[in-house]
């Protein structure tokens, strides 16, 4: 399915009708490769459900859109100032900082277009209302956006874990929480199915920030596409630096066993999102 994604992104842009420009700046970030892990806990909690993994299409180009729109405006000279992203030259290197703006605005707005066009058989206009709703929420002020606020703020300070904790499960952990819970929406989730889906997104999130701190300290420049130790220099709390690496380590164990409790109790076909849990606490990018 990642495969198919990859095939899609490019359409959506290209059935636009736009600036040439503006939309080779959105391709230029949106085809920049990446795990595309969002999409796959989509498709991986459909599967769990035994359905069929197209409906989640539309929301898997939603999720992406706006997760690139994020890093775009991320690696802006206002905020994270960086050159590099995925081994490649930032957006705004490449077409300058106002173009770079306007495509991750555009990536954003159009995300819900990409939503709701999406014609599956199976797919009520009440289920679409529902993934517009969790996604705006999963963006803004009380997800995404609230949470690089936070983090904005919380750089040249010693935050609290929970202070520490409250970006990432905002900013992080938002989009994350989405795409298992769009998949859970489209299949028809029971009320505790929901609930535990939504702890076990929770602590995934969560062990996918620890980790990311980790690699920051710890891992390879090359196969991370960009460079080690921006966390440092921009004076940011982590994991590490609050609790020492072997302390942050042990979070991301117990954030990780507590994602799987979560999922077992579940009771769906559980190994693909086992799978995606197992790959964030091992990846090195």
């Amino acid at each position: 399915m990642k495969e198919k994604v990859e095939a899609q992104l490019p359409r959506v842009v290209n059935e636009l009708s736009a600036p040439t420009k503006l939309k080779e700046s959105m391709l230029y970030s949106l085809t920049a490769g990446g795990k595309r892990l969002r999409p796959l806990l989509i498709f991986a909690t459909l599967k769990a459900f035994q359905k069929d993994e197209e409906m989640g299409m539309a929301a898997a180009c939603a999720v992406e859109m706006i997760h690139t729109y994020s890093l775009i405006h991320d690696d802006l000279p206002s905020m994270d100032n960086d050159d590099l992203r995925r081994g490649k030259l930032t957006n705004h290197k490449v077409f300058g900082e106002a173009i770079a703006i306007l495509a991750g605005d555009a990536l954003l707005t159009n995300s819900f277009q990409v939503l709701i066009s999406n014609n599956h058989p199976d797919i009520t206009s009440d289920m679409k209302l529902k993934l517009v709703s969790e996604l705006a929420i999963a963006a803004g002020t009380e997800g995404m956006v609230g949470g690089q606020v936070a983090d904005l703020e919380g750089e040249n300070k010693r935050l609290s874990l929970d202070e520490l904790e409250y970006i990432h499960i905002h900013k992080t952990g938002a989009l994350l929480r989405f795409c298992v819970k769009a998949g859970a929406i489209l299949s028809q989730a029971s009320d505790q199915q929901m609930a535990n889906l939504e702890a076990f997104s929770k602590h995934i999130g969560l062990a996918f920030q620890i980790q990311d701190d980790i690699l920051d300290i710890e891992g390879i420049e090359e196969k991370l596409g960009k460079p080690i130790g921006s966390d440092a220099t921009n004076e940011k709390t982590t994991y590490p630096a609050l609790l020492g690496m072997n302390e942050a380590k042990e979070k991301l164990v117990y954030h990780i066993d507590q994602a799987l409790q979560a999922l077992y109790e579940a009771n769906i076909d559980h190994d693909l999102l086992e799978q995606i849990c197992l790959y964030i606490a091992n990846r090195e990018n």
